[in-house]
């Protein structure tokens, strides 16, 4: 039995993996296409209208003027359909983009990992706009320290880049 798994392979400092997923409205998204305009808060997640999920979800709903403010384009991943994302964005009033990773390929490509060898892990990047991946928060548990996190480092780096 697996308790724990490699970390990810994108780390720090690295360069963000493209991709192209479809959102909950069915538009095809690819990362460099946001990355041309300002960096992107992406956030993985283990599954639609869980509790965690939802509370990590509306958190960055809620702090959306604020990644806004920063300039940052919110992105959440999850391995849900089409579909269910449209049901979650629509019911919890979520402004920023879902995208749908079915059978889990940019999982992997991030190196994701599960928790305890069962359930998709939760992870968020902040990645600017160059594609260099300049935050990695991992916790399955402290859903709404997710959103901390990414506000803090893109207030570091707006003032870096302003220097």
């Amino acid at each position: 039995m697996v308790f724990w798994q490699k970390k990810g392979n994108v780390a720090i400092g690295s360069k963000a993996p493209a991709f192209t997923l479809p959102s909950q409205s069915g538009e095809m998204v690819n990362l460099t296409d946001l990355l041309d305009r300002r960096p992107v808060v992406l956030f993985f997640y283990p599954k639609d209208d869980t509790p965690g999920c939802t509370k990590e979800a509306c958190a960055f709903r809620d702090n959306y003027e604020a990644f806004s403010e920063l300039d940052a384009e919110v992105v959440g991943i999850s391995s849900d359909s089409v579909e269910s994302h449209r049901s979650f964005a629509t019911e919890h009033s979520l402004p920023f983009t879902l995208l749908s990773d079915e059978g889990g390929k940019v999982r992997k490509l991030y190196g994701v990992s599960k928790t305890f060898g069962l359930l998709p892990g939760r992870v968020t990047y902040v990645i600017d706009e160059k594609g260099v991946v300049r935050h990695v928060f991992s916790s399955q548990l402290g859903a709404k320290r997710h959103v901390e996190e990414a506000l803090k480092v893109l207030a570091s780096i707006g003032s870096y880049n302003a220097t």
